[in-house]
């Protein structure tokens, strides 16, 4: 499981390198047209505002995978062993808690939603359950990591806590 969390890491971190790139081409052609051409190209908004959330959403799964988050660790930094260990579990249990209803089940609904209704969006006509994508597959990278993370956890010797 290891050597797929390392090789799932690296094409999650080479797909954001992708997106921040076109995001900086994106906002550059923007800035250029806007100033220099004196015509502002109509699509470079939506599309940098669609790659910023796949940045910010596959971003977040990414992070949450190399345990880097954002995280008030107070209580664990005082304990050590076993309720450290216990905690750590209940924490991971917790983001897991919130990662399945809200995220890979009302994403994937609204994925769903947006699917049947066939919206799109409005300059570049793209279908936005495509947009929308990213919110449950980032919720299921979240909670392979988290799981990923109760097993190494528990497969820790005490003495490492």
């Amino acid at each position: 499981m290891h050597v797929f969390k390392l090789k799932l890491d690296k094409i999650v971190a080479v797909m954001l390198m992708i997106i921040m790139a076109v995001m900086v081409i994106n906002v550059t052609w923007q800035v250029f047209s806007r100033y220099v051409i004196q015509s502002p190209s109509s699509f470079t908004d939506e599309l940098s505002r669609y790659l910023l959330i796949w940045l910010g959403m596959l971003g977040a799964a990414y992070v949450a995978g190399q345990n880097n988050h954002l995280a008030i660790d107070i209580l664990p930094a005082k304990l050590y062993g076993p309720a450290k260990q216990r905690l750590m579990v209940v924490i991971n249990s917790v983001i897991m808690l919130f990662v399945v209803p809200v995220m890979i089940l009302g994403g994937g609904n609204l994925v769903y939603i947006t699917y049947v209704l066939e919206q799109k969006s409005a300059t570049l006509q793209v279908p936005l359950a495509y947009v929308y994508l990213i919110i449950p597959v980032s919720g299921l990278l979240v909670l392979f990591y988290q799981i990923v993370d109760i097993l190494k956890i528990l497969n820790k010797p005490l003495a490492q806590n």
